[in-house]
């Protein structure tokens, strides 16, 4: 079972952590081969494009709504298998990202101008996992 959008249950969990400061989230993507902009169709390119450059498009879309919340991109590199874990998982794409607050977290999330490519995201990703780390300033 794919994991591409978080639940009700898991973002009622996030709140009641009460994380005070900065949070990093740790997100492992894959992508499919092809994107598939079925749910999107208005975000879609003329020509068939990859998931990678998809998600490409999704990060460059969304990276001036991440710095004027206050985020920032620690990590952003390829992935592979794990050295210890499963070696039947294999994920393509690594990215850390640090926000001042949880509260500016969701004021990222929930930014319509971030909402309007988020089409992006989810043409691009075959799956994905998203952890929360509550960090030190």
């Amino acid at each position: 079972m794919p994991y591409l959008d978080p639940t009700r249950e898991s973002a009622q969990a996030l709140i009641a952590r009460q994380i005070e400061g900065p949070i990093t989230m740790l997100n492992l993507l894959r992508f499919r081969a092809e994107a598939d902009y079925s749910e999107t169709p208005e975000l879609a390119p003329s020509e068939p494009i990859s998931g990678a450059e998809a998600y490409r498009r999704y990060a460059e879309e969304t990276m001036p709504f991440l710095i004027e919340s206050g985020g920032e991109v620690i990590l952003d590199g390829t992935a592979g298998q794990f050295f210890i874990g499963p070696t039947s998982e294999r994920w393509d794409h690594v990215l850390v990202v640090r926000q001042r607050s949880l509260n500016d977290f969701f004021a990222f999330a929930s930014n319509p101008g971030y909402l309007a490519g988020l089409g992006h995201r989810t043409a691009a990703l075959e799956d994905s996992r998203l952890l929360p780390i509550a960090t030190e300033a």
